[in-house]
């Protein structure tokens, strides 16, 4: 049975970093690339950051660039997004998916984790 789970969200003043974490079991992450993705209330879920399996291709949505770095752990089966100078409208749920493409379409990702929040305000 595949599972992610997400972890490494809660409440960060502006200007702060979280780190998240999407464990995987039930796969290998030598065989499927990582998205993550975020959904704020009231919003569409929208493309954050993503990993191809072998880990030498990376993406991000042009809000993001410069502030997040997505990196892996083959050994943990985890992939982590660091999330640094964070901003207000950071503020979300944050999910993870598996993928065997290396854009945000939604229709090429499956095994959802479950989200973490993430809320960035003073």
């Amino acid at each position: 049975q595949v599972q992610l789970v997400e972890s490494g969200g809660g409440l960060v003043q502006p200007g702060g970093s979280l780190r998240l974490a999407c464990a995987v079991s039930g796969l290998s992450l030598d065989l499927y690339g990582i998205g993550w993705f975020r959904q704020a209330p009231g919003k569409e879920r929208e493309g954050v950051s993503g990993i191809s399996r072998g880990g030498a291709f990376t993406y991000y949505a042009d809000s993001v660039k410069g502030r997040f770095t997505i990196s892996k752990d083959n050994a943990k089966n985890t992939v982590y997004l660091q999330m640094d100078s964070l901003k207000p409208e950071d503020t979300a749920v944050y999910y993870c998916a598996t993928t065997l493409g290396r854009t945000f379409n939604l229709n090429d990702y499956s095994n959802w984790g479950q989200g973490t929040q993430v809320t960035v305000s003073s």
